[in-house]
């Protein structure tokens, strides 16, 4: 295989440099964050020897296999591993798409030797991430769903320092597919924060693998999974897609079998195995054929993918009595922000 180098998509990315050499350790905890790893490699940022290692127990084969067969020259994908692992020189790259995780902020923490810390795409919690690092006041990094305990807050803030002083030392680099505005890219390039952004462009230029004949798409959601919506009325929602015609669901890493059974008796619905990112599933339509999904991170990754298609992709606001007690107006409208992004 040949190492094709991708062409960053903005106008200033070019300030980005491109590593044509070196070794690259990616530590990735989730199969978008796979995908990631390859296309920022195929934008040549990572080096020419990168190394991925998948965090042990985590549901990756599938993604796995189908990047092994295209992925670009000079990957790697090695044994799946409890922890981070730690460059062994320190002309190598740290890279992780999930600088919120409990695993990677004690490998931070503890101190890595590396030229240079990589976050790559995770979504919606990229952009947070972003948020929270040129913030004015010192925020702990941690999971906005989660219940977290007093020292889990101070791991989040000692994290929040570690990127803070690694982006002074002009170590950090977060790389996305979303768009991220000017004011925010001014103050990140004020604090040494270096960016690039990505279209899929590796992925586009892949062969589609598989087609799908239901004239609906639903894209399943980890919100009742994650007790943030309650589960009556998105059951009712599903049926009332169905009522139109046959609905293929995709269901989410997340959602327990127990709700799959219920979503695979209603009518006309073919529940569909999980097995790569959606976005390497969705991104060719067929004519008649629409997208349906709640907010997700995977609304603005298939428009990119789509592009004149994206307009038969509808994503559906969360009406407010779904949401339950629980899920507070902050973490409302965060799980929102896909549909504007």
């Amino acid at each position: 295989m040949t190492l094709t180098m991708m062409k960053l998509t903005q106008h200033d990315t070019h300030e980005v440099p491109r590593p044509r050499f070196g070794t690259a350790h990616v530590w990735v905890e989730s199969p978008l964050q796979l995908l990631s790893a390859v296309e920022t490699h195929a934008a040549g940022l990572l080096g020419t020897d990168i190394r991925i290692i998948p965090r042990l127990g985590m549901p990756l084969e599938a993604t796995t296999q189908a990047l092994l067969k295209h992925a670009p020259a000079g990957v790697r994908f090695e044994k799946a591993a409890r922890k981070p692992p730690q460059p062994k020189s320190s002309s190598d790259r740290y890279v992780t798409g999930d600088a919120y995780s409990g695993k990677v902020q004690r490998s931070l923490l503890a101190g890595v030797k590396a030229k240079e810390i990589i976050i790559i795409d995770d979504g919606l919690a990229t952009l947070a991430l972003i948020k929270q690092l040129i913030s004015e006041t010192p925020t702990p990094l941690v999971r906005a769903r989660a219940k977290n305990s007093a020292a889990r807050i101070a791991m989040g803030l000692a994290t929040w320092h570690r990127l803070r002083q690694l982006a002074r030392e002009g170590r950090l680099l977060i790389v996305s597919a979303l768009f991220v505005d000017a004011q925010t890219r001014a103050r990140m390039t004020e604090l040494g924060i270096k960016f690039a952004q990505h279209k899929f462009e590796w992925l586009s230029t892949q062969p589609v693998a598989e087609s799908f004949t239901e004239p609906t798409l639903l894209i399943g959601s980890a919100m009742v999974a994650d007790q943030l919506i309650h589960e009556e009325p998105y059951l009712q929602w599903i049926e009332e897609i169905s009522a139109d015609g046959p609905v293929a669901y995709f269901p989410h890493r997340r959602e327990t079998p127990e709700l799959l059974e219920k979503i695979s008796k209603i009518d006309q619905v073919v529940l569909k195995e999980h097995t790569v990112p959606i976005e390497m599933r969705l991104r060719v339509l067929r004519p008649g054929q629409e997208i349906r999904a709640l907010p997700s991170t995977v609304i603005p990754s298939l428009r990119l993918l789509l592009g004149p298609d994206s307009r038969y992709l509808y994503p559906q606001a969360v009406p407010d009595h779904w949401w339950t007690e629980s899920t507070d107006l902050e973490l409302r409208e965060h799980l929102s922000s896909s549909l504007k992004v």
